[in-house]
């Protein structure tokens, strides 16, 4: 076997962050290194939505008096830990319920952490527990530094990411999944990062916690459409299950254009500067993706799709990595021009 190289592992390590999934013929060769194995195992290609939802707290609170640099930067790494630990403990629960098959959609898009033998149950649950104390030794500075709310902030996001796919309240099985994301990667995870740096939070926060909320959650639509042939006959009632396939995508385009209404309205009552209004210069993407939402999936993926069964999630991926990064760019002009 031809020895890794720092460069072949970069490159390993760049297409896991791209696709979540290793090089091709990489698992079946016995060739992931190490990075590349807790990348796909972690999903760490997903994990720039939480680092998003932490850029709008911080670029929200930068101007705000108490404003403390270090406390924030706790903050974002705590949410960021907690999606990983959220990541692990559903592909554990998953596979330890029979939820997770071979042929279920987590094992086909990208290698499945047990199924696939990157790790062994055993390996994911020590995981689970480093990630977790990880995370908890930052709730205790935070808590030590701005009180009480902060663990009101932190419980609620754990309960909810437990209660996803745990028994007994299993909201994804319920149609519930969905809001779940929206309050969590919206008002939780934005509200409880400001809070933590600036020791404040007013419903101004709130409100524009919504609109990246709503984004994350189309992403979360689309992979529950793509994922209606396996979850009906299993039970699984996900919103999109409920709506039904035509339903579901009209709804997740509606929340895409929903996206583009909550950033004016937070504009005009100033929860949000002007500037955040940039977020228009993605509509052309939107525009590239809605006639793709509004038909049937192809039969076959496009040659080098790297997420096959999923059509509808990468599509809204596609947008919401666009209007993000807009809405980032939009927020950091707002907090750049009052120091010019």
């Amino acid at each position: 076997m031809t020895e890794a190289t720092p460069h072949s592992r970069l490159r390993s390590w760049t297409y896991a962050l791209r696709t979540t999934n290793p090089p091709p013929g990489a698992v079946e060769a016995g060739r992931v290194d190490a990075g590349t194995r807790w990348i796909v195992v972690s999903r760490a290609a997903v994990l720039p939505m939480t680092v998003v939802s932490g850029l709008v707290a911080a670029l929200l609170a930068v101007h705000v008096p108490g404003f403390d640099l270090l406390l924030l930067v706790l903050a974002v790494a705590g949410i960021t830990l907690a999606h990983v630990a959220n990541n692990l403990m559903n592909d554990l629960y998953d596979t330890t319920s029979g939820s997770d098959t071979a042929t279920y959609p987590r094992a086909l898009y990208a290698p499945h952490p047990v199924l696939s033998g990157l790790v062994t149950k055993r390996t994911l649950l020590v995981a689970i527990v480093v990630v977790n104390a990880a995370d908890l030794a930052i709730l205790v500075v935070l808590a030590i530094a701005r009180g009480w709310p902060v663990v009101a902030f932190a419980v609620a996001g754990f309960v909810l990411s437990v209660a996803y796919t745990a028994p007994p309240l299993r909201l994804k099985k319920r149609g519930l999944g969905e809001p779940d994301v929206l309050v969590v990667w919206g008002p939780l995870m934005v509200g409880g990062t400001y809070f933590s740096a600036t020791g404040t939070i007013g419903w101004a926060v709130l409100l524009a916690s919504l609109p990246y909320g709503l984004l994350c959650t189309t992403v979360l639509m689309g992979k529950h459409i793509d994922k209606i042939p396996f979850d009906e006959p299993l039970g699984i009632r996900t919103l999109p299950v409920l709506l039904g396939e035509r339903r579901a995508r009209a709804t997740t385009l509606g929340l895409m254009v929903a996206f583009y209404v909550l950033v004016g309205v937070a504009v005009l009552l100033g929860a949000m500067p002007w500037a955040a209004l940039v977020v228009v210069l993605a509509i052309p993407r939107l525009l590239k993706v809605w006639p793709r939402f509004r038909r049937p999936p192809p039969d076959e993926p496009p040659p080098g799709f790297p997420v096959w069964p999923l059509w509808y999630a990468a599509l809204a991926w596609v947008h919401v990595r666009q209007a993000g990064a807009l809405l980032v760019l939009g927020l950091a002009v707002g907090a750049i021009i009052p120091l010019l």
